[in-house]
Parts: structure tokens; C-alpha cells; sequence
């Protein structure tokens, strides 16, 4: 920041956009592990390290992406990079965060066989051990903030253990929606205790207003005009447009979604589409990216881009149509009390998570808990960076292998 200047980091300037790029361009390079590993990386980044965000403002965001259907990850980048920048501070963290991916997959696409057998590679296993350090450190660090006193850990660890043994996609949403109520009803004595920080959300209400009519309207009206014009690019926009709107639960669980809609319009063969996830597993960033892969396979790198913007629309659009509201909202009382138990079962939701499926995908070993662990260490105590840490544990993972087999 130029201190001659304080202006010149003011939401909406090209600095304030080119920092909000830069920083989440970071992030979509070095997130590995999937939507909840990304919450830990955004926490690290956004919460610790620039302090954009307080730890509750955090977890307030991180709620509101619960409660939408979409990628919860994508949506929270998307929803900081506004409260920093404005609408084009969104644009400019989602196009940090998702064009690496975006771009990787593309390529693949059109034939990099190299990438063929990605997934299977040795320092795959560094990747997916210091996402394990990650969540494990975001669990500690919202813990300590958003359960202070024993009745939101008590809704914490119930959270946890709800999650732990119902793993359906609506699952989430019935416990944050139940933490809700439990908080308004226990804990509107608390809330006097709280400082309700806000963030300036630079959209105005009928703004807001007009993109959830636009999203409904698309939801709605593009099947509708598919049945009567007959556009290869229409149809495209349709089946990745009511992906994007219509799942909760995250990336995985959109696959299924996806497939019907590509394989028996002959888009692409089953083979290609498992080949493209397998390709999606191993690069950073969001899951949602697999849709570039799918529109390039069917209709080149314009195609491409076209699916990919077609995925996400509808979270730009119910970003951007809740946040103006949900600022008001958080700063009423009731609300508030009912936050706090919100709160509690986020922390719930990511202590489940570290379990299935971060744990259980990257822990298989002695050497996997050893590398884990020692990325804990250094991202905990030693503060390095994340970006570091999982370019080591990379190389870590590689190592060991290298003196496994000789």
C-alpha cells in the first residue's frame, strides 16, 4: 500500500482489483484437496495472514455458502473478493482462483496425454497429506474463536458426530439449519458480548434484487426456449447453467449431474469423462473446473470457457443477489444469536469433513501421518506459508517414495 496514497487500495481501483487477482491467482494455484481444504486456505490467507475478514465475518460467509446451492468454495471467494473490491473484486478473486484449473484442464482436453496417469503420481500423496494440515488447522483456529463457551462446542461436536453418520448432500443444510435454531433460542443472552463487525457490501438492493430475478428466470426459462429453438450452444448453456444451480454438497456431487447431461447427448464418451475427473483430482483450485474440460471436448477451447462461465453464473448471481441482505440481517440481534449457533456447527461441518473425506482419501500410512504431521507443524508453529508448505510435502511425498523403492 502506498501510505502517500490511502485511496489508491480503495475498493474498486486497478491496485485494489490487481491485489484481490494476484492473491486468489495464489490461492487457485496451491488449494489442493477439495472444497473443504479451500476453506482452510482461504481462512489462512484472507483471515490470518491479510486480515481482510475477521474470524467471525468469516465464519458468517462461510454459513451463507452452506446455505446456497453451488460450489460453497467458489461462492466464498467470489463473496470476499466483493466485500474487498466491489463487483469487479468478485470477478477478480473467482478468475484468480478458477482459470489455473480452468486452463490445465483445458489443455487436457486437447490431448495432453502426459496428464493421463496424474492422479497416480507420487507427489500426488504430498498434496493430498498437507490438506489434512490445512483443515486440521482451520478446525483449531475456528474452534478456539467460534466455540468459547460450552454450549456452542456442545452444538460443535454434536454437529460433528450428525455429519460423521449422515453423509447425504442435504445433510448440511439440516444441521446448520437446526444449529440455527438451537442458537436463537440459547444464546441471545451472548450476543451483547459480540462485536457484529460489518462489511461495506457496495451493491445496491434492487442490483441484488434484479440477479436473483436473472437467475430464476434463466433456471426457469432456458429449458422452456430449448424445446422450441433448436442451438447447440443453447442447449450447452442449459445443462451446465441448472448443474450450477441445483446441487448442494459441493463438486462431487454434481458429477452425476454432469454425466447425464454430456454423455447421453453424446458431448462425450464415458470414457473421456472419467478420464477428465481423474484429470480434475489433481490439479488445484475448484472442482467445478471439470466443466471446461467437458466444453472443450465437445466444442473446443470456446466451448470450453462457455461451460465454465455457464457452471458458475448462478453463483455470481445468488452471491450477489444475498449479500446485500445478509449484512443486514447479521446485524440484528436474534439474527446474531442465531449466527452464533450457525457458527458452531461450521466448525462441526470442517472437524467432519477432516475426517471423510480429507483424512480418509490422504492418511493410508506411517509416512502419510508423517508428512501430515510435519506440515501441521511447520504451517502452525513455524507460520510458514501455504504455498510453500505444499510444494515441500510435494516433494516430501516424492522422497519418500524414491527411498521406498531403492
Amino acid at each position: 500500500m502506498n501510505p502517500a496514497n490511502p485511496e489508491s487500495l480503495a475498493p474498486g481501483t486497478p491496485r485494489r482489483l490487481i491485489e484481490i487477482l494476484l492473491v486468489a491467482l495464489r490461492l487457485g494455484l496451491s488449494s489442493f484437496g477439495g472444497p473443504v481444504a479451500h476453506l482452510g486456505y482461504f481462512r489462512e490467507e484472507y483471515v490470518v495472514a491479510r486480515k481482510w475478514l475477521d474470524e467471525r465475518s468469516y465464519a458468517d460467509l462461510v454459513a451463507l455458502c452452506q446455505f446456497l446451492p453451488g460450489p460453497a468454495s467458489s461462492q466464498l471467494g467470489i463473496a470476499v473478493g466483493i466485500t474487498r473490491g466491489g463487483l469487479l473484486g468478485g470477478v477478480a478473486a473467482w478468475l484468480g482462483f478458477t482459470l489455473p484449473s480452468a486452463a490445465l484442464l483445458i489443455l487436457f482436453a486437447y490431448g495432453v496425454t502426459e496428464f493421463d496417469d496424474l492422479v497416480d503420481e507420487d507427489w500426488l500423496r504430498g498434496l493430498k497429506t498437507v490438506a489434512v494440515a490445512v483443515v486440521a488447522l482451520a478446525v483449531w483456529g475456528m474452534a478456539k474463536n467460534l466455540t468459547p463457551d460450552k454450549q456452542r462446542a456442545t452444538i460443535a461436536v454434536l454437529s460433528c458426530i450428525a455429519l460423521l453418520f449422515w453423509s447425504h448432500p442435504i445433510a448440511n443444510i439440516v444441521v446448520i439449519a437446526v444449529a440455527g435454531l438451537v442458537g436463537w433460542r440459547l444464546l441471545r443472552g451472548q450476543t451483547d458480548s459480540i462485536d457484529p463487525t460489518t462489511q461495506k457490501i457496495s451493491i445496491g438492493r434492487w442490483l441484488a434484487l434484479t440477479c436473483l430475478a436473472v437467475f430464476l428466470l434463466l433456471l426457469i426459462g432456458t429449458p422452456i426456449i430449448r424445446q422450441v429453438v433448436e442451438n447447440e450452444w443453447l442447449n450447452l448453456f442449459d445443462g451446465f447453467y441448472r448443474s450450477g444451480s441445483l446441487v448442494f454438497g459441493g463438486g462431487h456431487v454434481i458429477l452425476p449431474l454432469l454425466q447425464a447431461e454430456v454423455v447421453p447427448q453424446g458431448w462425450t464418451t464415458k470414457d473421456q469423462f472419467i478420464a477428465g475427473y481423474g484429470a480434475a483430482q489433481a490439479v488445484p483450485g475448484p472442482l467445478l473446473t471439470f466443466s471446461a474440460y467437458l466444453g472443450t471436448v465437445n466444442g473446443g477451447w470456446t466451448g470450453g470457457l462457455f461451460a465454465l462461465g455457464a457452471i458458475f453464473l448462478p453463483s455470481f448471481l445468488l452471491v450477489i443477489g444475498i449479500l446485500p441482505f445478509w449484512d443486514n440481517l447479521r446485524s440484528h440481534t436474534s439474527f446474531r444469536a442465531a449466527l452464533m449457533g450457525i457458527n458452531a456447527a461450521v466448525v462441526g461441518l470442517v472437524g467432519a469433513a477432516l475426517y471423510d473425506p480429507v483424512w480418509t482419501t490422504a492418511i493410508t500410512s506411517r509416512e502419510d501421518l508423517a508428512l501430515g504431521a510435519a506440515a501441521f507443524g511447520l504451517l502452525t508453529f513455524w507460520k510458514w506459508p501455504p504455498w510453500l508448505v505444499v510444494l515441500l510435502s510435494a516433494i516430501g511425498a516424492a522422497g519418500l517414495s524414491l527411498l521406498q523403492s531403492g
